[in-house]
Order: C-alpha cells, then sequence, then structure tokens
C-alpha cells in the first residue's frame, strides 16, 4: 500500500485544492497498489499533534474551482521550529513521530518560503518530502512562477480598474495598497495592468518629489485623476539609508500602512484630495483563475509523479515553460525579488509610468 499525507501550510490563495486535487488524481491513476491518504489539517499542527483524516477521490471531487483550502492552514514559523509550542511539545519530534506512525511512504507540503525551509529540515530528518511552490507573492525561488499569483493579480487589478471611475468622478488621487511585503510582484504586474501611474515596490526606493512630479504630469497632461499602486513593503530611499534596525523601529512606530503615510505626502505636496484603497485579504481570496488552475494541475502531477518514481526532497517547479524538480536545499530560505532592470519594469517606464526612483 502507498501512503501520502497532504498538508497546506501558511498564507491560504487560490489554487491550493486544485493542486491537492491533481496530486491525488494522479497518484490513483497510476500507482501500482492501493493507496491511503491522510490529509493533516491546519498546516504543520496537523503533523505535530497527529490532527488528520483519511481522504478518498471523493474528498477532492469539485475543489478545481474553490479557493482556500479544504485541509485548513496556520503559520507555523521556521525561527521558531526548535522552540516548543507553548504546551511544551516539540514540533520536529512530533512531526517525525507522526510520520512514523503513519507510515507515510511521502509527505506533500504546499507552502511558500517558509513552509519550504521546514519541508527542507524535515527531508534532512529522513522523511520523504516533496514539495509545491504555494504563494500569491511569487516570492518563491527556483520557480518563475507560484500557484496562487495569477489569481492575486486579477483581484488587484479588478480593484484598480473599478476605482477608476469614483477617482475621475472626484478628480482624486488614489493609493491602492496592495500585498508584498518584501517583494512586489503582485504590485508590479497589476500596477501596468490598471495602467497605473506611479507603482512603488520594495525593490526599487522611491523618492517623493518623483512621486509628485509624476502626478502632476498626469495632471498637466489632462487627467483628471492619478492611480498609485503602493507594495505594502515599499520604502523610500531615506528608509532605505537607514540601519536593518532604524527601519524596524520606524515600521513599528507606524500608526497606519505605508499607504495612509504616502497619501498624506501627496496630499500635502500637491494640495489634491487624496484617497487610499485596500483590497487587503480579497488577494487571496475566491476562485482561482483559469492560468492558476493550469499550474496548480501541472504542480500537482509533477509532484504524484516523483513520488510514484520514488524521487523525493525536491520543490516542484516552472522554469522556462517546463515543470521540474529543484533540490530543496537550493530553495531553502531565498527569496525571489523583482529585477528593478527587468524587462517589465523597463518597459513601464518608457510608457510614463514612475517608479519614484528618477
Amino acid at each position: 500500500m502507498l501512503r501520502i499525507g497532504l498538508l497546506t501550510s501558511g498564507g491560504d490563495c487560490q489554487a491550493l485544492n486544485a493542486t491537492m486535487r491533481g496530486i491525488v488524481k494522479t497518484v490513483l491513476n497510476n500507482a501500482q497498489e492501493s493507496v491511503k491518504i491522510y490529509g493533516f489539517e491546519d498546516g504543520y499542527q496537523g503533523l505535530i499533534y497527529g490532527r488528520y483524516r483519511t481522504m478518498a477521490w471523493d474528498d477532492f471531487s469539485g475543489v478545481l474551482t474553490q479557493g482556500g483550502t479544504i485541509l485548513g492552514t496556520s503559520r507555523t514559523p521556521f525561527k521558531l521550529l526548535d522552540t516548543p509550542e507553548e504546551d511544551g511539545v516539540k514540533k520536529v519530534p512530533s512531526m517525525i513521530k507522526t510520520y512514523r506512525e503513519l507510515k507515510l511512504d511521502c509527505l506533500f507540503m504546499l507552502g511558500g518560503n517558509g513552509s519550504t525551509k521546514t519541508a527542507d529540515r524535515l527531508s534532512s530528518e529522513g522523511l520523504n518530502v516533496i514539495a509545491l511552490p504555494k504563494t500569491i507573492d511569487n516570492d518563491t525561488w527556483g520557480t518563475d512562477i507560484t500557484f496562487g499569483f495569477t489569481s492575486a493579480i486579477d483581484v488587484a487589478t479588478t480593484f484598480i480598474d473599478e476605482i477608476k471611475t469614483t477617482a475621475s468622478s472626484h478628480g482624486r488621487v488614489f493609493v491602492i495598497e496592495i500585498m508584498g511585503h518584501k517583494v512586489g510582484w503582485i504590485p508590479l504586474y497589476a500596477g501596468v495592468a490598471g495602467g497605473a501611474d506611479v507603482i512603488l515596490l520594495p525593490e526599487i526606493p522611491y523618492d517623493m518629489r518623483n512621486v509628485v512630479k509624476a502626478i502632476e504630469k498626469r495632471d498637466a497632461d489632462g487627467g483628471r485623476f492619478a492611480i498609485v499602486a503602493v507594495a505594502e513593503g515599499a520604502i523610500s530611499k531615506k528608509e532605505a539609508a537607514l540601519s536593518k534596525k532604524e527601519y524596524k523601529r520606524k515600521v513599528a512606530a507606524r500608526k497606519y500602512s505605508v499607504a495612509y503615510e504616502i497619501a498624506e505626502q501627496v496630499a500635502a505636496l500637491t494640495g489634491r484630495e487624496v484617497r487610499v484603497g485596500i483590497p487587503g485579504h480579497t488577494q487571496r481570496g475566491g476562485a482561482p483563475d483559469a492560468q492558476d488552475r493550469i499550474l496548480a494541475t501541472q504542480c500537482g502531477v509533477e509532484a504524484a509523479r516523483g513520488c510514484l518514481e520514488g524521487q523525493y526532497g525536491f520543490m516542484v517547479a516552472k522554469v522556462r515553460n517546463r515543470m521540474c524538480r529543484v533540490p530543496l536545499k537550493d530553495v531553502a530560505g531565498k527569496l525571489k525579488y523583482v529585477d528593478p532592470q527587468s524587462d517589465l519594469v523597463c518597459e513601464a517606464k518608457l510608457m510614463g509610468i514612475s517608479f519614484g526612483d528618477e
């Protein structure tokens, strides 16, 4: 009998269920023996405390279009992995114990960067683990794209699209805060797709004078409104010059998010009426778009193939439009940042979109 475990860890996204469906359907259709499926509830917490349920194909029927995760999820920070739970339970030994007691042949982990680091740790402890790159932020190193990303872009882009009518009616500047704490993939893509006039990313420190200049140029060219797409981790050139400790103190002292800070500065420097819009967690919600459903299916199939072939300790990736397997040790602990000199950034600048850096 082939025994497999599934868990979804970290932040949720739209294509988690579609990915699990791809794994299960491929395994059941191709395994040369009977299969037993264990679904761990609430991410690594389910593995730590032995909270799981046995599952069958019926559990995955109809979930291709269902957002969120039918298993539930939670965050188990990697930096606290060797710190016991509040009740004294040791995380790693407990996860290994649950894995061994169920006699698992493979654990499929759907998660982002921190979750992948934990998967690598479990792999180094001798467990057969396969990771699948889940995150709306698209910041997982080793893969060109993660499932959840294109759906989040659609949500953020639609938000920008729909804010334009009220912005135009009142002649306002709208500062739209888009998810992206350390990397700016979503605000970059949604900003370009939504026709933003300014896009501010964590990877490209901005000067407020340049932001104002772009807004004033838009006004001089006859535009009634302006859209500023801001990553939640956008950073000014002055902030970028601070030490890590000084910057952390500054962020901790903020009463509101960076979007409100930027909006106040824009209003003060331009005299314009400025409003803030935040799509927030809707960027994680709803049904996966068509592209995410396809990518999720491909990831699930490739992960299942690895298991059936007896290969473990890797993360499924899509590189140059081909599915491949990247060793977990090569992925863990790395982030994929937006390149300030990338084609899309340069093309956006040629169209007149400002990134506040020049």
